[in-house]
């Protein structure tokens, strides 16, 4: 009873957005409601366009397309509340924030671990060509994008449980514009050292075995293409392979700059980094996977053609 009394000091949480400066809320708001827009319509055109042709029902569209309602799932947990925030209210509850942060950490992740599924894929493609139909079976498929989206929610579920046994009794204002863990620790008047240890432990491991397999896929991949003796075969591979490799940089290069840090140097360009892989990425992907790859840019043309007729 007592620890619940302490906890009830902060019952809500003010997030100070991007900018506290009252002319720059307008134009923030219709920036990033442009950005929410143009991210659900992108990656809304790519789940259509992998159901409706027949040609795009192999593995790595499967996956595309799972990591496309990821980011439609991700980008709408952080940005309406941005929206709000520009415009009028910047509060959000202390329930409302640790279901936010649950949420972001564990979508966020599951984009980390799709994005390693995926890259395994273009290995087994690209190295075992001929084992590849065996390899990434429709069982598997299913068992991959199951594992990589029930993972990261019982990593979330673990630092939300942590965090809820901290006391937050001094003050309540939140240097974000998103419940993350960082800003809410600098705020706790109590012990943070389970919760740090967690983060530099699990919280490390979680983060970067997918950046691990990634990058030893891609080292695997890279071999492979070299010994390819036609140029154009190269080309191909490259081309298919570049874009993942593309949202890989993006994605993790942000990541690794807000949380592989100390705590006490939390700072604005990290609210800055943070943009990048919670709205700028989720945003380009469908244009990064379309615009290189033919097989996309013939699904989406056939949807628009069947819209239009």
């Amino acid at each position: 009873m007592e620890r619940l009394n302490q906890t009830s000091k902060v019952s809500e949480f003010i997030l100070l957005g991007l900018s506290s400066r009252p002319e720059d809320q307008k134009p923030l708001f219709i920036l990033f409601f442009i950005m929410y827009l143009v991210t659900i319509t992108g990656n809304l055109l790519i789940i259509l366009a992998v159901r409706s042709d027949p040609q795009l029902h192999t593995p790595m569209y499967f996956f595309l397309s799972v990591l496309s309602f990821t980011d439609i799932c991700f980008t709408t947990t952080i940005v309406p509340r941005m929206l709000v925030n520009f415009l009028s209210h910047k509060t959000i509850s202390y329930a409302g924030c640790l279901t936010q942060m649950y949420f972001i950490y564990a979508l966020g992740n599951t984009d980390s671990c799709l994005l390693a599924v995926m890259a395994f894929d273009r290995y087994v493609a690209i190295c075992d060509p001929f084992h590849y139909v065996t390899t990434m079976s429709h069982r598997r498929c299913i068992l991959l994008v199951a594992f990589s989206c029930s993972l990261p929610h019982l990593h979330s579920l673990l630092h939300i449980l942590l965090l809820n046994q901290l006391t937050f009794c001094n003050s309540n204002v939140v240097y974000h514009f998103l419940c993350d863990i960082n800003p809410l620790l600098k705020l706790s008047c109590s012990s943070i050292f389970v919760n740090d240890l967690t983060i530099k432990t699990e919280g490390l491991v979680v983060l970067v075995t997918p950046f691990l397999c990634i990058v030893l896929s891609y080292v695997r991949i890279l071999v492979a293409v070299l010994r390819i003796p036609s140029a154009t075969g190269r080309h191909k591979a490259f081309s298919t392979c570049g874009s993942h490799f593309t949202v890989v940089i993006l994605f993790y290069g942000s990541i690794f700059y807000v949380y592989l840090q100390p705590l006490s140097r939390y700072t604005v360009q990290d609210r800055v980094a943070t943009i990048v892989y919670t709205v700028l990425s989720s945003m380009l992907n469908p244009f990064i996977y379309s615009l290189r790859n033919k097989d996309m840019k013939k699904g989406l043309g056939k949807l628009m053609g069947r819209r239009k007729s």
